[in-house]
């Protein structure tokens, strides 16, 4: 199991030679931070509270813009009921297969489209003893990008095990059907 940081690294050392299909990677999730200049601390926050759908201040919008990945990384659209319905699934069933969030296109999706291209496709919560854990599937993977995704969802995993009383973070399964350099 690979940290976020090692995976990010690993992530851009295969990805320089070119595109990548199915890239998986088993990955801690102690510590989903990893800051480069595209991604400061500031911004990681602001995009992860964004995307969790929380208001944010005026001032943070200077940090979105497409190069940080526009419309294909904005995951909000009703994610504040998303979430509820996987604490409930949880907490209900703890043994369930039906902890998910899905992250739709729109109702009429055009592979033409930029905007309807979500990268995130879903994302899978279970238990393990104290431990949440996941497993996410990307359709696509900027390995540049990654520093934004995995802070999102490792804010996701502790916002969820916030509902729990001592519930930490565990690992995450990640899966990219197509790991990328960059956005260009």
């Amino acid at each position: 199991m690979k940290t976020c940081l090692e995976t990010w690294q690993l992530m851009s050392e295969l990805s320089a030679q070119g595109a990548v299909r199915n890239f998986t990677q088993e990955i801690s999730m102690t510590d989903y931070t990893v800051e480069t200049d595209m991604f400061p601390i500031e911004v990681l926050e602001a995009y992860s509270s964004y995307n969790l759908g929380h208001p944010i201040p005026k001032e943070n919008e200077v940090y979105f813009n497409s190069q940080r990945g526009g419309k294909q990384g904005d995951y909000r659209d009703g994610m504040q009921e998303k979430i509820a319905n996987v604490v409930d699934c949880l907490k209900n069933y703890p043994e369930s297969k039906r902890a998910v969030i899905t992250i739709p296109n729109n109702s009429k999706p055009s592979h033409q489209s930029d905007d309807d291209a979500k990268c995130m496709r879903e994302i899978h919560f279970y238990r393990e003893g104290n431990k949440l854990c996941a497993s996410v599937l990307f359709r696509a993977q900027a390995a540049q990008i990654f520093p934004k995704n995995i802070h999102f969802i490792g804010a996701l995993m502790s916002e969820v095990a916030g509902h729990f009383e001592g519930l930490g973070l565990g690992s995450l399964f990640y899966h990219s059907t197509v790991l990328v350099s960059d956005r260009s």
